[in-house]
């Protein structure tokens, strides 16, 4: 084991040296450098000084992480400025030193002919980059080493400094990763690791890829992303593939899953004698209609089995559904995922999408392995190569380039803020609708819905996912709306709700489920799935709910009414959604002030 200042090392994996001075001598031999000369003097000193900063440095990363957790705000403010302005002075120090490298460089190289091909040398002027006020776009395919060793150390994932190449790692990628867990984890932080991946389906494909093995078996929750459904069911199921059985639940609680769980045992249980697994997979809240799982004890009750649970969170996100904030690590899922694309994004401008998972299984260095509990509580033992890191990520090259990234990262400054509106918006909207006899709304934020009471307790402040469905089928004594009316009321929609795919933008936009999102799925999947051929999936933007509203009631004048006469009369009147939207909006902005902490706890 190298100690610190032996990691500063051009030697770092050979040198027996072991002091400053003697690793500073040794540094400068290996460039060629002459100690006893005015050069070589002030390189030793200089050098020395660096080996004695990096003991100096790791010494406080040591008594940081001892010492962080006791300490009061006013102490913890102090000590990060102190460190900030360490930065900056290792910076400079950087920064000045780049003025003899560049004489010397340019004593080499601009003479040549050809000299442009080479382009600026990346270590000038780059030093003011770390200083951003936003994290920088690095547009590069490769990077700069430092020398054999340390390079070689990379290769191996002993080496973060360098990143190597685009296709694994890069700057701006890595600084969404890391913090999109503090905004996952919060507190538990420090448990998780995060990989981006091009796409929402590049992550769950990365996940199953990394998980999965032939004649394993899949117990999914019922409502899932078209896409996840095809993916599971036509790839990982087909048998010249991975020959995966494929089990579906419904319902939303403990109690439904329990019992599917221990079907799918009993149903598969010549499979799990040869050693196969079972892998639990949920979409909470779910697509296309917005049920909340009780993921918790969903994951408690996996994990007492043995079965390890990934979790789509995309529609809640970390905002309405921290689903790793969780106390009681059984209550956390052990894989979750999100589409960048969504609501964390917001503007519908880029495809991305992330993984997190435990740093245990998420990456090791090369050779290493580590011990954790397992799902059910057991000794768990992880080698470096079945670490998502090296079985999937460094060899499928779905990692998120820059440009997309920064994008995501701009939009995290604001999705807080985009998805309470929404939440609260989908309540009006939702609550609305569903006071219309011939409107049928699937959504927990419909007053009586079985699914309520678990938005209620799970959702912050109890909001809805902005996500939801209503369809024209009939029932209660109500015949259905005619398909060429509903065809026609849905076409015009426009300009009010989007007719597009996807979700989580800041306009709302509609779809036809059985159309478009979901129509992989065969009509009995669908019918199981509660999609009728008139279901709507709503995705709600920002606009104040009642021009949505207004819209709806005037398109369905001209596309309904000549057909069902008297539709129209059974929408709320206008007082009505007024009263619903000012109850609503006072009532949730009530809770999100009472939410917060008080004054004397933020000072703490």
């Amino acid at each position: 084991m190298t100690t610190p200042m032996q990691q500063l090392s051009p030697l770092r994996n050979t040198t027996q040296a072991e002091e400053p001075e003697a690793l500073a001598e040794e540094q400068l031999r290996h460039f060629g450098i002459d100690p006893r000369g005015e050069y070589g003097q002030t390189l030793l000193r200089l050098t020395r000084s660096l080996y004695e900063a990096q003991a100096g440095t790791a010494e406080l990363w040591r008594i940081t992480t001892a010492t962080l957790g006791r300490l009061d705000r006013g102490d913890r403010i102090a000590y990060f400025n102190a460190k900030r302005f360490v930065s900056f002075q290792l910076a400079k120090i950087l920064d000045t030193l780049q003025n003899p490298l560049r004489s010397t460089y340019q004593s080499i190289s601009v003479r040549e002919h050809g000299f442009a091909c080479k382009g600026a040398y990346p270590l000038f002027d780059n030093v003011a980059a770390i200083f951003s006020s936003t994290p920088v776009i690095t547009r590069t395919a490769t990077y700069l080493f430092a020398c054999t060793e340390w390079v070689e150390d990379a290769f191996k994932g002993r080496e973060p400094l360098l990143e190597i190449y685009s296709r694994l790692l890069n700057p701006t990628s890595i600084s969404l990763a890391n913090h999109m867990v503090d905004l996952e984890a919060g507190p538990m932080a420090g448990q998780y690791l995060a990989w981006n991946f091009n796409s929402g389906m590049a992550a769950i494909d990365g996940v199953l890829a990394h998980l999965v093995g032939a004649r394993d078996v899949v117990l999914a929750s019922r409502n899932v992303y078209g896409g996840t459904y095809q993916l599971l069911h036509d790839w990982y199921g087909k048998k010249s593939n991975l020959d995966l059985a494929i089990e579906w639940f419904d319902g939303f609680d403990g109690a439904a899953f329990a019992a599917a769980l221990a079907a799918t045992r009993k149903k598969y249980a010549s499979r799990l004698a040869e050693g196969r697994r079972i892998y639990v997979y949920l979409e909470s809240p779910c697509n296309p209609h917005g049920n909340v799982l009780d993921v918790p004890e969903i994951s408690r009750l996996a994990h007492r089995e043995g079965s390890l649970v990934i979790c789509d969170a995309t529609v809640g996100t970390p905002f309405l559904q921290p689903v790793l904030r969780r106390a009681d690590p059984a209550e956390r899922p052990d894989f979750v995922i999100h589409s960048y694309t969504k609501d964390l994004c917001g503007s519908g401008t880029t495809t991305a999408g992330v993984v997190i998972a435990r740093n245990e299984r998420m990456f090791l260095p090369k050779g290493e392995s580590a011990t954790i509990d397992g799902p059910d509580g057991r000794p768990e033992t992880i080698p470096w190569d079945e670490t998502l890191f090296w079985n999937v990520y460094y060899v499928k090259g779905a990692f998120l380039d820059a440009d997309k990234a920064f994008e995501v990262l701009s939009g995290l400054r604001t999705f807080e803020s985009r998805v309470l509106q929404k939440g609260i918006n989908t309540l009006v909207l939702a609550r609305a609708l569903d006071r219309h006899p011939d409107i049928n709304v699937h959504s927990p934020a419909a007053e009586g819905h079985p699914n309520a009471p678990l938005r209620e307790r799970l959702m912050y402040l109890g909001l809805p996912a902005p996500l939801f469905t209503i369809d024209f089928e009939g029932g209660g004594g109500h015949p259905p709306v005619p398909r060429e009316s509903f065809k026609r009321f849905f076409d015009w929609l426009e300009p009010a709700v989007g007719l597009q795919v996807s979700l989580g933008q800041t306009n709302t936009i509609a779809l036809c489920p059985a159309l478009t999102s979901h129509s992989e799925l065969s009509a009995q999947a669908l019918a199981e799935a509660g999609i009728a051929p008139t279901t709507i999936r709503i995705s709600v933007g920002l606009e104040d709910p009642r021009v949505l509203i207004a819209h709806f009631l005037k398109a369905a004048e001209l596309t309904i009414e000549p057909a069902v006469p008297g539709f129209c009369a059974g929408f709320p009147t206008g007082e009505e959604i007024d009263r619903l939207y000012r109850g609503i909006y006072l009532e949730y902005h009530r809770r999100f002030i009472d939410a917060q902490p008080d004054f004397a706890e933020l000072a703490t």
